[in-house]
């Protein structure tokens, strides 16, 4: 395997759901994943998280295999956004910093706290009851709140799918620019054509089983 890749996976089975003979997803670009309801594109985030193991086959993270990395340690390298955005009881600033602390990761001030809500586009009070905020301002604030963390790789499931076209592109190219700052990598799914056609450096098509078992990926410029 070259140095470039984050994730490599062979010949990895789950159930009927994902069938990937040989996929590789290189180092510090943003790869988009697209693909058919039920095609496994939730699935396969799940897999490179760790929330859940194949059924037969390999996954390898930078070269090590997978399963035989600490899946704590690897969760705070690999911060993961579901689609359902998790919300804790309590203020922004609570959610903010709950994101520290389940990272392991030092609290950083008020000032960088707001500049991180502003990036998402919010103009919330860090002392707002985080319960009040609408779906959409829900998601910002998760993606806010990973995004103060350090990480090698982030991996968002539909992060932007409550937020019209306009905000949805101006929240993540805020985010990209951020994680490339960080020379981070990002794997996002995403139902978004402008997004994909924007972003992607790497693109991933997953076909919808079980018809298919090949994973398709190219390169910036066409599926």
């Amino acid at each position: 395997m070259t140095t470039d890749l984050l994730f490599a996976i062979r010949e990895v089975r789950v159930n009927n759901i994902l069938n990937v003979d040989h996929l590789d997803i290189r180092k510090g670009k943003v790869t988009c994943i697209t693909g058919e309801s039920g095609a496994g594109k939730s699935t396969l985030m799940k897999l490179l998280n760790k929330m859940i193991s194949p059924d037969s086959g390999e996954i390898f993270y930078k070269g090590d295999p997978l399963k035989n990395i600490d899946t704590v340690q690897h969760r705070r390298n690999a911060v993961m956004l579901s689609q359902v955005p998790l919300i804790f009881p309590g203020t922004i600033k609570d959610n903010l910093i709950m994101g520290y602390m389940l990272n392991g990761s030092k609290p950083h001030g008020d000032g960088l706290l707001k500049q991180a809500i502003h990036n998402m586009q919010m103009t919330k009070a860090l002392d707002q009851d985080a319960g009040t905020l609408s779906g959409g301002e829900k998601q910002r604030l998760a993606m806010a709140r990973i995004l103060l963390l350090p990480a090698d790789v982030y991996l968002l499931d539909e992060p932007t799918a409550a937020l019209d076209e306009d905000t949805e592109m101006v929240v993540l190219s805020h985010f990209i620019e951020e994680i490339k700052k960080k020379h981070a990598s990002l794997i996002m799914i995403t139902h978004s054509r402008k997004v994909n056609e924007q972003y992607a450096e790497e693109r991933i098509d997953l076909s919808q089983p079980p018809f298919r078992e090949e994973v398709k990926k190219n390169t910036k410029g066409g599926l």
